[in-house]
C-alpha cells in the first residue's frame, strides 16, 4: 500500500490550469505531489489541434481525444485522477465527471431533448465501458446527484452484471467551497444605491445573458427599478444550447455600450478580482439554458450573495428558495432544460425572462430578503461544501484505491 504522505497523483499536463481540475482535484491534499502527465491521446490531440489551426477548420475532431488516456504505464506515479476522462492503462485511476462517463461525443446528446436516444454500442463506447469495468478504475466521482442519475440511466443499457461493476464504483462528491465572508451585509437600496446583480461566465448567451439584458432594460425603463448589472464575460460564441450567432454577439456588445449607465462590464478578470467584485454585489445570476453544475453559484453564495438561477441539472441541489431563487423551466426526465429545437429555445427564453422579472420585482418590494437569504447561503456553503471534509473524502478514496 502507498500512503498519501508519499503519494504522486498524475494529472493531465494540458489540463493543469483547467478550472474544473483546480476546483476538484489539484492541490487538495497538502501532503501529496501532483505530477503533470502526457500520453498517447494527449499527443494525438496536440497534432490534431495543430493541423486544424493550420487548415483553418476542424478536420480532426478532438472532443473524444480530450477524454481518453493511455500512457502505457510509463509515468512514474501512484494514481491518476481525471476530470471527464477514462484510462486504458494499468495504473490505478479515479475520475470526476460532470455528466457521464465515458464522455464521448456520440453519448453526450442522450440526455438532451424530450426523449433519449437508444444506446448504439460502438467500438469506442465499448472501450470506454471496458475501462470503467477494469480493476484499475477505482472510483468514478459524480459532481452532483444529477450527474449520478444520468450515469445510472446510461448503465441501464448494460447487462446487469456489467452494470453492477460500475455502479459499485460510483459516488457523489460535490465540489469544495470555502466561505469568503463572515456574514452578509445588510443594506438599504434606492436609485442612488441600487441593488447590484452579477453574472460571471464567458458563455454569455448560454448563461441567460440575452434574457438578463432584456429583463433589466424592461424593469428599469417601465418600472424605474433601482438595479444595476455587473457582467464578467468575454461574450464568447458558445452556441451549443442557445444557438447564438456572431450577430447576436455584436448586438450584446452594442447594447452594453449603449447602457453603461446601469451596466458595468469586464471582459476578463483574474479569479481573485472576480471574487473581490462579487463581494461588492448583492445577488448572483445564473439563469442558464445549460450548465452541468454552476461553480459561480457556489462562489456567489460564499460571498453572501444569494443567487437567481434556473432549475436545470445540478442547480436545485445547490440553490433553492431558502438560500436564493429558482426559475422553473421546461425539462426532460433527466433534469436537462429543453433547448433542442427553435420552438423549445423560444419557450425556454420566455420562461427565463418572465421568471427573472417576477423575482426581481419581488426582491425590490421586500429587499431585506437579500440579507436573510445571503446569510443562509453562507451557512449552506459551510455545511455542504467544507474544504476540509472534501479533502478527507478524497484522501480516503485514494487510500482505498491503493490497497
Amino acid at each position: 500500500m502507498v500512503y498519501c504522505s508519499s503519494m504522486k497523483i498524475g494529472v493531465l499536463s494540458y489540463r493543469f490550469n483547467y478550472y474544473p481540475y483546480l476546483r476538484n482535484i489539484l492541490y487538495k491534499l497538502p501532503e501529496a505531489e501532483y505530477i503533470p502527465v502526457e500520453d498517447l491521446y494527449s499527443n494525438l490531440r496536440r497534432v490534431a489541434l495543430s493541423t486544424n489551426r493550420r487548415l483553418g477548420r476542424e478536420i480532426f475532431p478532438t472532443f473524444d481525444l480530450n477524454n481518453q488516456f493511455n500512457d502505457f504505464n510509463i509515468n512514474k506515479i501512484d494514481i491518476l485522477h481525471f476530470f471527464n476522462g477514462v484510462s486504458y492503462g494499468r495504473t490505478p485511476w479515479v475520475a470526476h465527471f460532470e455528466t457521464l462517463l465515458p464522455r464521448f461525443s456520440s453519448l453526450m446528446q442522450r440526455s438532451h431533448g424530450k426523449t433519449e436516444n437508444p444506446l448504439r454500442m460502438t467500438p469506442l463506447i465499448q472501450s470506454g465501458i471496458n475501462a470503467l469495468q477494469s480493476p484499475y478504475c477505482k472510483r468514478i466521482i459524480a459532481m452532483s446527484q444529477s450527474a449520478a442519475v444520468i450515469q445510472k440511466n446510461l448503465l441501464l443499457e448494460l447487462p446487469p452484471e456489467d452494470r453492477r461493476i460500475i455502479l459499485d464504483k460510483l459516488i457523489v462528491l460535490h465540489p469544495p467551497q470555502k466561505s469568503l465572508v463572515e456574514k452578509s451585509i445588510k443594506r438599504t437600496y434606492d436609485k442612488s444605491n441600487p441593488i447590484r446583480f452579477i453574472l460571471v461566465g464567458a458563455g454569455f448567451f448560454r448563461k441567460g445573458g440575452r434574457e438578463i439584458l432584456n429583463s433589466f432594460d424592461n424593469l428599469i425603463n417601465s418600472k424605474g427599478a433601482p438595479i444595476q448589472l455587473v457582467l464578467v464575460s468575454s461574450l464568447r460564441l458558445d452556441s451549443y444550447a442557445s444557438k447564438e450567432t456572431q450577430s447576436d454577439i455584436a448586438w450584446a456588445k452594442q447594447f452594453i455600450i449603449d447602457h453603461t449607465d446601469w451596466i458595468e462590464h469586464y471582459e476578463t478578470l483574474d479569479h481573485d478580482k472576480v471574487i473581490d467584485l462579487m463581494k461588492t454585489c448583492d445577488i448572483g445570476l445564473l439563469p442558464t439554458y445549460a450548465d452541468t453544475y454552476g461553480f459561480s453559484v457556489l462562489e456567489a453564495q460564499a460571498c453572501g450573495c444569494p443567487v437567481i438561477s434556473t432549475d436545470g441539472r445540478a442547480l436545485p441541489e445547490i440553490n433553492n428558495g431558502d438560500v436564493g431563487w429558482l426559475i422553473y423551466v421546461p425539462k426532460n426526465d433527466l433534469g436537462e432544460a429543453l433547448y433542442s429545437t427553435p420552438e423549445e429555445r423560444d419557450r425556454l427564453s420566455q420562461q427565463i425572462q418572465l421568471g427573472l422579472e417576477e423575482i426581481i420585482l419581488k426582491i425590490i418590494a421586500d429587499p431585506i430578503v437579500i440579507y436573510t437569504k445571503g446569510m443562509k447561503a453562507i451557512e449552506r456553503i459551510r455545511k455542504f461544501h467544507d474544504p476540509l471534509s472534501y479533502t478527507q473524502q478524497l484522501r480516503e478514496i485514494y487510500k482505498a484505491a491503493l490497497i
